[in-house]
């Protein structure tokens, strides 16, 4: 079976999230069961080695004010299609943010000429290839399968929601521009509140809708989770099916992971305390009787950063310590920097990010804080049950369908793998923390839920089977 992927982003070459993570992470997984999967990606500075080496199989004379080509190439065992368009984004920094940190100001065009492009391969313009399915993620690639219905071909089309709080809204007068007709600001198609939206359109327009966890589709069918689209969810509730994302267990395995002093497996769980003790000088942490909470997260509201802040008091009066890894919001990051600051030894803060960094931290923590207002489906603590670290989560989108909260039940049938709190505010957060640090005091119960966390399947196998499923129907 073919597949295109239509993405703006594909680790490991540009990543900004989780979402470039599953788009080179799903062809990989579909490739031993009978899909070829090929990745539609800006050629963004990034990947300048792959566009200097690539295959021209596609050129167009004006793309959104510029000429552009697409580009075959495959790398690090993804086959990738590269749109060529310097005018629209061979920029530095960040791939959607200016040097000011705001959108780039042409955004509506550089990803409706990635849809634009994406319907025409779709189409067949590259000649000897053309799928019999395309998957359209996010809202930077929302408008495939509105170019598709606009131009009356019956190419099947999914559109995948990795977070519903990104929506490309934009004003209407773009429509003439981008080559969509005005009736497409009407509001069974993209109209937004006044605006234009690339995903809704797209949502509006697709066959199939899938979201990176069970519990994050229902959740979207609800007001308080899906920002202003409940309502089209809702309608569509037939053709909205959640996949749970996966990890690469290559690049995510504590038994030959470069980036720990000590690797092990759930047979030499005791080594993990190498990696501890590495940790702590990493953070200028002192020994303390409590377990060492990690947090590897971007900080802000939406993650429940604010929450810990106002739990640190629980968590010191347990005389746990916290390492936190992170960039975000200003205030927060200067709030965990003080935090630290007055409670030296006890809290470490980097603010930033480092990748090695991150996998000493899942190595040589205790426990892993997500206490996400709601979070699609979330990879931080698919990591932490690998690594033999305990995940202690809110209960929202796939946090909720990965962990098994350790309640009573849970313990007496020994299936708990973490935490879960609810409702998500800082008094759960610190019910939380305590629960986690009486679990902790039973060292043997602590390591079994550690080894339940680290035999847990987080890969792509079953979730690969689900999507080619899915595919298959339509194609």
């Amino acid at each position: 079976m073919q597949i295109l992927f239509v993405a703006s982003e594909c680790a490991p070459f540009v990543k900004t999230g989780g979402l470039a993570d599953v788009i080179g992470a799903v062809p990989k997984a579909l490739a031993p069961l009978g899909a070829r999967v090929r990745v539609l990606l800006p050629a963004y500075p990034a990947l300048s080695a792959q566009v200097a080496q690539g295959a021209e199989v596609m050129a167009l004379d004006d793309l959104m004010g510029g000429p552009a080509r697409v580009l075959a190439i495959e790398a690090q065992g993804v086959d990738l299609l590269l749109l060529d368009a310097p005018h629209l984004y061979d920029r530095p920094g960040n791939i959607y943010l200016g040097p000011d940190g705001r959108d780039w100001h042409d955004n509506w065009a550089r990803f409706a000429a990635l849809s634009r492009v994406g319907a025409m391969v779709a189409q067949g313009a590259l000649g000897d290839w053309a799928p019999d399915v395309v998957n359209a993620h996010d809202w930077q690639a929302g408008l495939v399968p509105a170019y598709l219905a606009e131009a009356g071909t019956r190419v099947p089309s999914v559109v995948t929601i990795h977070n519903i709080a990104f929506q490309g809204v934009f004003g209407p007068e773009i429509l003439g521009q981008i080559g969509l007709p005005g009736h497409w600001h009407s509001v069974d198609r993209g109209e937004y509140y006044g605006g234009f939206s690339y995903l809704k359109a797209g949502l509006m327009a697709c066959d199939r809708i899938t979201t990176v966890s069970p519990t994050y589709a229902r959740e979207l069918m609800r007001g308080e989770f899906g920002m202003g689209l409940d309502g089209v969810m809702r309608a569509r509730r037939a053709d909205l099916s959640g996949i749970v994302n996966g990890i690469d267990l290559d690049a995510w395995n504590p038994e030959t992971d470069p980036a720990l002093p000590a690797p092990y497996g759930a047979r030499t769980l005791g080594r993990k305390a190498a990696n501890r003790d590495a940790l702590m000088v990493r953070f200028g942490l002192e020994p303390g009787s409590g377990p060492l909470f990690c947090v590897v997260s971007r900080l802000t509201e939406q993650k429940g950063l604010d929450l810990l802040l106002e739990a640190i008091p629980t968590l010191l009066a347990r005389d746990a310590r916290l390492a936190l890894l992170g960039s975000g919001e200003k205030w927060m990051e200067d709030a965990f920097s003080g935090a630290a600051a007055r409670h030296a030894g006890r809290i470490g803060t980097v603010i930033g990010y480092d990748e090695g960094l991150s996998h000493l931290m899942q190595g040589g923590s205790d426990a892993i804080l997500i206490p996400s207002r709601f979070e699609p489906c979330g990879l931080t603590q698919l990591y932490g049950l690998r690594y033999g670290t305990v995940p202690v989560v809110a209960r929202t989108g796939g946090l909720a369908d990965t962990v098994i909260d350790a309640n009573p039940a849970a313990i007496e049938a020994g299936v708990a793998t973490g935490v879960q709190f609810s409702p998500i505010d800082a008094l759960g957060l610190q019910d939380a923390i305590n629960r986690t640090c009486d679990l902790f005091e039973d060292q043997t119960g602590w390591a079994a839920m550690q080894r339940r966390g680290m035999k847990q399947p987080v890969g792509w196998n079953s979730s690969a089977q689900a999507y080619l499923s899915l595919f298959r129907s339509l194609g």
